[in-house]
């Protein structure tokens, strides 16, 4: 059996996104109204100049459910940042709370260095 999305994986975001134009019969234009960004924002992802920031492609998979966050992400090389549920979030402000000025700060730094890690 195939894993599934193995082929996609290859996509680039462009082919991605001409992909969902495709599907969707939209315009560069439509999409951006949609999403709300810019048109040229658009046309610089369709032309490969540019890759959308990780809320634009949580916006555009939620405005497009054919075209899912990981098959999104995976078109630029990364994997779909895992949702936030709200009970793991009070759990992460939780702990948060109880640290100090300074752990704080070291933490938060950490954590934007794994997340930037991931961009």
């Amino acid at each position: 059996m195939e894993n599934p999305g193995t082929d996609r994986a290859e996509e680039t975001f462009a082919q991605v996104l001409a992909a969902l134009k495709d599907e969707y019969r939209i315009s560069e234009n439509k999409i951006a109204d949609r999403i709300g960004v810019h048109v040229s924002t658009v046309n610089n992802w369709a032309h490969g100049k540019a890759n959308p920031r990780p809320a634009a492609v949580r916006t555009l998979a939620a405005a497009f459910p054919k075209f899912t966050e990981a098959r999104l992400f995976a078109a630029m090389g990364k994997r779909a940042p895992a949702p936030l549920s709200p009970d793991r979030k009070a759990a992460v402000l939780d702990v948060f709370d109880r640290l100090t000025e300074e752990q704080q700060e070291m933490l938060l730094l950490q954590a934007r260095a794994v997340a930037d890690h991931n961009q």
